[in-house]
């Protein structure tokens, strides 16, 4: 399978000409969905989901039960929950977790869902939920309001997945960006950063 990061927490996945993508949202690039047969929604935040975007692609959405996306014709959202599982863009997607992680004070309080995809890859969204299964490739977010790095690297060690590609890390600089992976380096076996674009 290969596998492309773009901006954030956007992940391209293609394998014999299908093309599946995961949470393109506002900061990611047009070009992750060209060509694309599926897209998988963690949740809805904007940073996850460009619905503009998606409403006029006119393919199959995956999205968590109860996440609030505007309803914008002709964007028709498949809902799913954990512990489904189901097919996208011809891959076996099995859905897990539930809720987005908590930054303060009991919010923000959404429907979070990661995805372990042919078995192999799995992309957590905004939570650190196990897969519940090996897997071969994880997507360990890097940063964010919800997140602090002892979690990010316990979580990518318990996992113990293969190879770790960093997302969920466009608010970090350069300087923020050199630190992460570094630690993630230092303690996470397998861990390769990936630039905006490039492919594994």
């Amino acid at each position: 399978m290969k596998i492309t990061k773009w901006t954030h927490a956007c992940v391209r996945l293609e394998h014999e000409g299908r093309v599946l993508v995961v949470d393109p949202g506002v900061w990611s690039e047009p070009a992750a969905l060209v060509g694309a047969d599926a897209v998988l929604l963690t949740h809805e935040h904007a940073d996850h989901v460009d619905v503009l975007r998606l409403a006029g692609l006119g393919v199959p959405v995956f999205a968590p039960d109860g996440a609030r996306l505007p309803d914008l014709a002709p964007l028709a959202v498949n809902r799913v929950a954990a512990g489904d599982r189901f097919t996208a863009a011809g891959f076996a997607v099995t859905a897990v977790g539930g809720r987005h992680a908590v930054i303060h004070d009991g919010q923000p309080d959404c429907a979070n869902l990661g995805y372990l995809v042919d078995d192999a890859v799995y992309h957590p969204g905004d939570s650190l939920a196990l897969p519940g299964a090996p897997v071969e490739t994880l997507l360990v977010p890097a940063q964010g309001s919800w997140l602090k790095l002892t979690e990010a690297i316990t979580f990518a060690t318990t996992v113990g997945a293969r190879q770790a590609f960093p997302i969920h890390d466009a608010q970090l600089n350069d300087r923020g960006l050199a630190s992460v992976n570094g630690w993630f380096g230092e303690t996470v076996p397998g861990y390769r950063h990936l630039a905006t674009g490039e492919t594994a």
